[in-house]
Formats: structure tokens, sequence, C-alpha cells
């Protein structure tokens, strides 16, 4: 089956994870469209092998090569990366030569996407402190890919099939959560959920802004940046246009849109959007980085150490994620939107 499209790079993520299991069971699965997995074949077809699949390991060059825009059911296409893993690299344990593959995988998949040789990014899970053990220091996924792709703003938006969450800020401590809100970074937040929802197809969507504070401060009563910092940014978000209403408290905010009175809610910090969404469940939850001038989409889950080499990893989160972001890839207009 030929495609116009171009191939969906799918990163292996830690290989001392669940990552090659899960990369293992979707093509298994049957793909939609063609992708090329980035990082090491051994890990792949050390997990075939355990899982008992018949799949075609095939090596490729480069992501230009014939292979694009081809489906071909049976065969798992890998472009390799320089640091090749051995062969007996323990599973389920920090190891920092997994946690560098990891990240040079990820690069190399990054680059190809910035060349345009690539639809579209899904990334299985790193383990940070592998990445730290090989001197790498960043917090995750998102700041990789907004360092390697020159992006001066992103954001992480959590999506499954009741609630979408995006963040203001993402792997932050909670105290340094109400110093780093600013009106502007509320409003470009704000503007890429739109922008986000849009993509995804909802034409006109709804946007609700979760307050800081208990109660969204109760007009300064237990905190001001509810009433100076993101009811501010909110009014200049409605003047240009936008279906957007808060700050909402916290503690009900999400049930709201749970119950379809919002599309998508504007969290402040980490803990307060992903809470909601992992609690409905993480099996389908994707995680999409919204403000790249490429489509990324991720499980919403981590490397699971304590169950890799076992066989039982769920793949529905990858599926999920790569099924989105095939979706978005369609859509032509840039996924990027960031401040002018």
């Amino acid at each position: 089956m030929s495609f116009n499209a171009k191939p969906l790079a799918l990163t292996l993520g830690d290989a001392c994870g669940i990552g090659p299991e899960i990369i293992v069971k979707l093509h298994d699965k049957g793909l939609t469209a063609p992708c090329i997995v980035y990082g090491d074949a051994g890990a792949l077809k050390r997990a075939a092998i355990q899982l008992g699949s018949a799949l075609n390991i095939v090596e490729v060059n480069d992501a230009s090569s014939h292979y694009w825009g081809q489906l071909m059911p049976g065969t798992l296409f890998v472009k390799p990366i320089n640091l090749p893993l051995p062969t007996d690299l323990p599973l389920g344990s920090v190891d920092a030569r997994a946690g560098r593959a990891a990240y040079e995988a990820l690069c190399a998949a990054i680059d190809d996407a910035m060349a345009g040789l690539v639809s579209g990014l899904v990334t299985a899970p790193l383990n940070k402190e592998a990445m730290h053990a090989a001197g790498l220091d960043f917090p995750g996924h998102t700041e990789i890919l907004a360092s390697r792709s020159r992006t001066p703003h992103v954001s992480m938006m959590l999506v499954n099939h009741e609630l979408r969450v995006i963040l203001v800020t993402i792997h932050e401590s909670i105290a340094n959560v109400p110093r780093l809100l600013t009106k502007s970074l509320e409003l470009l937040t704000i503007q890429q959920a739109e922008q986000a929802c849009k993509q995804l197809g909802i034409a006109a969507p709804r946007i609700a802004v979760a307050g800081l504070n208990p109660h969204a401060g109760e007009n300064g009563k237990f905190g001001t940046e509810d009433r100076d910092v993101i009811a501010p940014a909110v009014a200049q978000a409605q003047a240009l246009g936008i279906n957007v209403t808060g700050p909402w408290p916290g503690d009900t905010v999400f049930m709201r849109a749970r119950r379809g009175d919002f599309d998508i809610v504007v969290a402040q910090y980490h803990d307060q959007g992903l809470i909601p969404i992992k609690y409905l469940g993480v099996d389908e939850g994707v995680n999409v980085t919204v403000g790249l001038p490429f489509v990324r989409t991720s499980v919403d889950h981590g490397t699971a150490f304590d169950i890799a080499g076992q066989g039982v990893a769920d793949p529905s989160s990858l599926h999920t994620a790569y099924e989105l972001a095939y979706k978005l890839s369609q859509n032509k207009d840039n996924f990027s939107y960031q401040e002018k």
C-alpha cells in the first residue's frame, strides 16, 4: 500500500524499559501509515524474540530512502544510531548507555523532522535518571525537543478520550511556579490551546483556564496571581476573539470539562493538569508538544522498569499516540504557534 505522506518517526526510548516491547507490539498489531524507528536495532530484535514476533526488522540508512510512503505489513524499519547497545544490556534498570542512546535517537529524529524528512514524531518513554547518568541535564523530552529545534516556547498538552489539558509551566517546582507566571506566558498558552484544538478538528474551541490558588484566589484572599496575572491574560485573549473563560477553581474545572462544558483546560503547573488526566488511566493518554514546527506525540507513561522484558506491557498509549500523530500530520496548517 502506498501513501503520499512522508513516514512518521518513532523513537525507541530507553532500551532498558518497555519501549522496544511496545514498539514491536504496535507493529504486530498493524500500522495505518508508514513509520521508521530511530534507535538500536538489536534491542528491537531482542524484544521481538522474547515476544515470539515474526517481524522482519530491517535497517535503513535514512528516512528519505525508497521506503518513503510504503506500508509493508510484517516489517519494522529502523534507522540505527551510531551508538550500538550491548546485547547483554540489563533490562529493568538505570543504565547510562541506554540513556545516551535514547537521547541520540531522539536528536536524530528531531533533525529529520526539522529537515522535513518525516511527517511527525512519536516518542517512546525515556528515563531521566539514565540520561542524567550519561551526563545529559534535561528534565525530559519536552525540553530536549525545544532546545534541539531551537523553539523559544513549547507547551505540553495531554489528551485522552475524556479530557484535554495544556500546561502553562511544565517541569518546575511548586515553589517556582508563582514567579514564572506572567500575562504574556498565560496568553501564549491560551493561544496554543486554541491552535492545538483546531489541529484536532475542533473548529471553535471552548477554553477554560484553571486558577493557581484555592477558589481561584477568591479576589486576592488566597493569593494575588489569579487576579493580577491570569484574569488579565484571559481578558486579553477574549479581546483577540478567543473563546476562553476563567480563572476557574482548579478543584472543579476538570470535572466541568469532562462533562462537556469546555474543550480544553489550561492548567498552571504540572501536577494540576496531569493528575486528572492520569487518574482516568494512562493506557490511552497521549502527550502532545504544542508550538514545535513539527508534530510530536508521546506515550503518557514512563519506562516501567518493573515489568520490562516480561512481555506484559500495554501498547495502547503508543498506538493512540501514533494514530494521533498521523491525524495531526494530515492537517496542512503549521502545527506551531509562537508569540509574534
